[in-house]
């Protein structure tokens, strides 16, 4: 049987005992089935009785050598079927007496690997960055987007001056990146966003429309990342010019956004 804490030090054995409505009768039903007479005591007015004299037992069946009465006190305790617990006293364990490691209290649970964890979760760190303003790409050139504007960084791990997030301090895990921007005046061959991960492109996005309009490109994904890691995004274009890109004040142009996963 399971148990929360350390290992009690001693078992506790305890053995089923049955109750005899009695009449003048020698054959009565046993609660448990049994091999012979041998596995159960037989008590008849508080005298322990003789096996196989004073009664015999098989499976089910008991049967007395001598009838009771209606007013014999009859009850037998089954000595093969004892049951062995490490249930320790009621109230003799408490929350002192765990070993898990967290904090214990009224808002945690215990887990499987013998540790405290808040139940739920609010996906923190979480954050949302975008570009405030307009910007300018070379062509030909694979330019990093400065994300000059938050609408909200729940661990200050956002960087508005590079444009770049950085997994903070015990925070590693699986997280949901989403990115987009959005480009005027689309007249080259090559138009694509990336996702980048400590520098290394990790997720391309690509629009190869050609017209004098506007386009835009977005994805997301879900990403392993270690503390320390910087998530930015460069974008790229090939139209032979500067060419420039969207952004605005409600940033849903150019942004970037992502949040720690409950796992």
């Amino acid at each position: 049987m399971p148990f929360i804490g350390n290992q009690p030090a001693l078992s506790y054995t305890s053995f089923a005992k049955q109750d005899f409505t009695t009449s003048a009768t020698t054959s009565y039903t046993l609660d448990n089935p049994v091999t012979n007479e041998n596995e159960i005591a037989l008590f008849i007015n508080f005298v322990r009785q003789e096996p196989t004299t004073a009664y015999t037992a098989s499976g089910t069946s008991l049967t007395l050598t001598s009838a009771t009465s209606a007013s014999d006190d009859m009850y037998c305790v089954f000595l093969g079927k004892a049951v062995q617990t490490v249930n320790p006293p009621n109230g003799s364990v408490g929350i002192s007496q765990l070993s898990a490691t967290g904090t214990k209290d009224s808002t945690t649970f215990l887990r499987g690997d013998n540790t405290f964890a808040s139940a739920g979760g609010d996906n923190t760190p979480n954050f949302y960055a975008y570009r405030s303003s307009n910007f300018s790409v070379d062509s030909g050139t694979q330019t990093q987007i400065i994300f000059n504007a938050e609408l909200y960084d729940t661990d200050n791990a956002f960087n508005t001056a590079t444009g770049e997030f950085t997994v903070p301090s015990g925070k590693g895990g699986k997280y949901f990146i989403f990115l987009g921007t959005r480009k005027s005046n689309f007249n080259s061959s090559r138009f694509y966003m990336q996702l980048r991960v400590n520098g290394s492109n990790y997720l391309t996005m690509e629009n190869s429309y050609s017209g004098n309009s506007y386009v835009g490109v977005n994805g997301s994904t879900v990403r392993d990342l270690s503390v320390g890691d910087v998530i930015s995004a460069d974008v790229y274009h090939n139209s032979g010019s500067t060419d420039s890109f969207t952004g605005d004040a409600a940033a849903a142009s150019t942004y970037i956004g992502g949040y720690k996963l409950i796992t």
